[in-house]
């Protein structure tokens, strides 16, 4: 079955867990389906719907998956409302979603409150850095590994003036902290503004004219979904891409390169995932996922799809469905993945993913959507800073 390699032969007595059988479980996926990352929560229910049917359709592991889905809408409260529900209704054990930071962390801590295994779609460090727990295991890209990805490329290519425009909550300030740190590490870097924007909103024609008329020679852009969107077409029409590069690790997520179309030519940023990869077996979760839904996945997609099925791998290892003992076998054990090779490292759960820098150019026959200029792969061992240095130690 296309998309599923890595998870045979660790069949196992399973018992334990909610869902209304010994080997049976239920997963919550809560997505922001309406807010300010609907465009992209379509990706990552997707990519766990996905994931729940290979993990069942696979006769290797006795493990039945019942999906229940609801919608955070972005929110804090209410996601932490909307697992509780799935949680108390529904009878689910394990939960995956959030992409917005500052939902996934109120997520972690209802996952250490109810003691039940999460899987983050946020990409802040804190997740599984200074507010980690035990619980929490995040196949998602952090934003730790992603300043890894682009600090040296755009200090070395773009500029050594930057200004940091970034979306007022967890994420921004991550992306601010990890990149200008790393960028510290080994270049003379001259920070010659910063600015924060409210998440959500609709209008950065006063930044974008803040930024110009300053020295810097590259922004840096901690935001992502229609914030980014935003910021990056009124960036383009204003002429600021002719004096300032525009870098943001979030600017080749396919959403973000569909909608800008032509505004993205020339702009920069990292790669977490493209469905063009030839990692582990990306081609066989492209060609599934293509079937299914009649699209390429996205990151989002990619996050769901490995979060599932990668805690379905500790699910057999353990031999239970029971997230008591699940999460004693998950740390450090190695599987197959979309990305290779992979675990969630021992000290504080976060997988060890491949980064990439990248360009967005014109595509061959120079209109619609940028494709994206891939620079080096860097591994996931190195990508990914000390745990204590990331605030975590389990």
């Amino acid at each position: 079955m296309a998309g599923v390699t890595g998870l045979t032969g660790v069949a196992g007595c399973l018992g334990g867990g909610g869902g209304g059988g010994s080997n049976a479980i239920t997963y919550g996926v809560i997505s922001p389906m309406t807010g300010p990352y609907g465009g992209l929560a379509v990706g990552q229910r997707n990519g766990a719907e996905l994931a729940i049917r290979h993990v069942n359709e696979n006769e290797d592991i006795d493990v039945e998956i019942t999906g229940v889905y609801e919608d955070t809408e972005a929110d804090p409260s209410t996601g932490r409302r909307k697992a509780q529900s799935v949680v108390e209704q529904d009878g689910a054990s394990y939960l995956m979603g959030a992409i917005s930071s500052s939902v996934a962390l109120a997520l972690n801590e209802f996952a250490a409150e109810e003691e039940l295994i999460y899987n983050p779609g946020g990409a802040a460090v804190p997740i599984t850095g200074s507010n980690c727990n035990e619980w929490v295991f995040r196949a998602e890209t952090n934003t730790a590994q992603m300043a890894e990805a682009v600090s040296d490329y755009t200090a070395e290519n773009l500029g050594t003036k930057v200004w940091f425009h970034i979306a007022d909550y967890a994420y921004g300030e991550s992306v601010m902290q990890r990149v200008e740190r790393r960028m510290r590490d080994g270049h003379d870097i001259e920070v010659v503004g910063r600015s924060r924007s409210q998440l959500g909103s609709t209008n950065y024609n006063s930044y974008v004219s803040q930024i110009a008329n300053s020295d810097a020679e590259v922004a840096v852009l901690g935001m992502t979904g229609g914030d980014l969107i935003n910021f990056v077409k009124q960036a383009a029409s204003q002429g600021l891409k002719e004096s300032v590069n525009l870098m943001s690790p979030t600017m080749t997520f396919s959403v973000v390169r569909g909608a800008l179309g032509e505004a993205a030519y020339g702009t920069y940023g990292g790669v977490r995932y493209l469905p063009t990869l030839e990692t582990g077996d990306n081609q066989s979760f492209v060609e599934a996922y293509q079937s299914e839904y009649d699209s390429l996945p996205d990151n989002f997609a990619r996050a769901a799809y490995m979060s599932i099925r990668m805690t379905a791998r500790g699910i057999a290892e353990a031999g239970s469905t029971d997230p008591a003992e699940v999460k004693e076998v998950l740390p450090g054990l190695e599987m197959d993945t979309i990305l290779g090779p992979n675990q969630f490292r021992d000290c504080d759960h976060q997988a060890m993913n491949p980064v990439w820098p990248g360009e967005l150019v014109a595509p061959d026959g120079g209109s619609g959507p940028a494709t994206v200029e891939l620079g080096e792969m860097i591994a996931g061992a190195d990508a990914l800073p000390d745990c204590g240095e990331l605030g975590c130690s389990l």
